[in-house]
């Protein structure tokens, strides 16, 4: 049962390309019930977020696996092949490594960031809700989670406080220095957004506006940081008195316009004006960062920063891919031994049905009045037969063609040793 990942992140294709395949949580169950009625497609999961998309599958025998570049750029109505120039695809081995690595942090922007780890965990939920796991990526994603948390509990990955919100609040101070009077928005409500307001109130930040399509959700995370919350339709009321602008939505369109920057630079009297857009797709026009005293990061220019925060980690990374390499082969070993259980069941059915064959051979022998001793006799020496008989003429027939090979796994499996007379002739 081939197991296979094809996605694409932010070292293959840049947030432009990757905005074009993220899947919104409204159309992921559609997406995975579309994806799991491919013919070929056993099993799938769909891990979407804002630096990667990837499609978790376990394929039919001989299906290819090009199905899956196909169903995706489908799915999001872009042109056959268009992804192939930034889409990667794992088989067997590297698609199992690879779901470890990216589980514990291993692969992403921000080397041993743990969010990651809740996303794959909404993936499975996703998968699982919707069906389209079995019994090897259900395994897999549980095994994957055990393995991230021994990553983190092995290593010192997560001992140095660093995320994608962490590094923009970073580099906000490299510009405006003291941020205690200074002003910032947040737009979303989400775990990134948190971690936004967490680091600029630890820095000093006191003045902090939190805005979101729904204001329930803001106002809840606003409660914790002495934040206003308001609807995205009152942005462009806050925005000129906005310093700082770090925004993460799951929006489909640009929340943030030109014009709408435009006007609220005017009314600053053109004080710079400092925005990191972590969403993807992204949330604030791409004109926008062509506008005198705008900084506008997205998600890819945070990544020299980021390289500067994470030296640290690099060691605990190389151990902590050890414990991947390891925990891959063990996952390898119980997918192969996947391959013999038919095989046991099938030949523990016939050794089950041959003895209920003979037992009531035997019990009928002692109906009519045989001896008990003469009926175990038989009982033994007719089951003992009748279980060596396949193996025996298999053996037989090996020998014959000179097929020593056979003869050599015949004996690893019936835990055979040869005679030392056996191995002189």
């Amino acid at each position: 049962m081939p197991v296979v990942t094809l996605g694409l992140n932010h070292k293959s294709a840049p947030v432009d390309v990757r905005e074009r395949v993220v899947f919104d949580p409204e159309r992921l169950p559609g997406a995975l019930a579309d994806l799991s009625a491919n013919p070929g497609v056993r099993e799938a999961a769909l891990l979407t977020t804002c630096n990667r998309t990837e499609v978790y599958a376990v394929l039919e025998p001989d299906t290819d696996a090009g199905i899956l570049q196909r169903w995706l750029e489908t799915a999001h109505q872009l042109p056959g092949g268009w992804l192939s120039e930034y889409a990667y695809l794992h088989r067997s081995v590297a698609a199992v490594s690879h779901l470890l690595t990216v589980a514990s942090g291993l692969d992403s922007l921000v080397l041993g960031e743990p969010q990651i780890l809740g996303q794959t965990k909404l993936a499975y939920q996703a998968a699982s809700q919707a069906g389209c796991l079995g019994r090897v990526l259900d395994r897999l994603f549980q095994h994957a989670f055990a393995v991230a948390k021994q990553v983190r509990t092995d290593t010192d990955i997560g001992t140095h406080p660093v995320s994608v919100a962490y590094a923009a609040v970073r580099l906000a101070r490299q510009i405006f220095g003291d941020m205690r009077e200074r002003t910032a928005l947040l737009i979303g409500a989400g775990e990134t957004i948190e971690l936004s307001a967490r680091h600029l109130t630890d820095q000093g930040l006191r003045h902090l506006f939190i805005a979101n399509r729904s204001v329930e959700r803001a106002e809840r995370l606003a409660e914790h940081y002495g934040a206003e919350a308001i609807g995205l339709a009152d942005i462009p009321q806050v925005l000129s008195a906005t310093d700082i602008v770090v925004t993460s939505t799951a929006s489909t369109l640009p929340i943030l316009g030109k014009g709408t920057v435009e006007r609220a630079l005017r009314q600053r009297k053109h004080r710079p004006m400092f925005m990191v857009d972590i969403a993807v797709p992204r949330d604030i026009e791409p004109e926008v960062g062509e506008l005198p005293d705008v900084y506008l990061y997205t998600i890819d220019d945070l990544r020299e920063v980021i390289d500067d925060s994470v030296r640290s980690r690099r060691q605990a990374a190389e151990e902590a891919q050890t414990i991947v390499e390891l925990q891959t082969e063990r996952f390898m070993a119980w997918l192969r031994s996947l391959d013999a259980v038919a095989t046991i069941r099938q030949y523990r059915r016939r050794a089950e049905a041959e003895r209920d064959r003979v037992l009531q051979q035997a019990e009928r022998r002692l109906a009519r009045g045989d001896s008990p001793q003469s009926v175990l006799e038989y009982l033994a020496h007719t089951l003992t037969n009748a279980l060596i008989h396949e193996p025996t003429v298999g053996l037989r027939a090996a020998a014959r063609t000179g097929d020593r090979e056979t003869i050599r796994i015949s004996q690893e499996v019936l835990g055979l040793t040869p005679d030392r007379d056996d191995r002189t002739k």
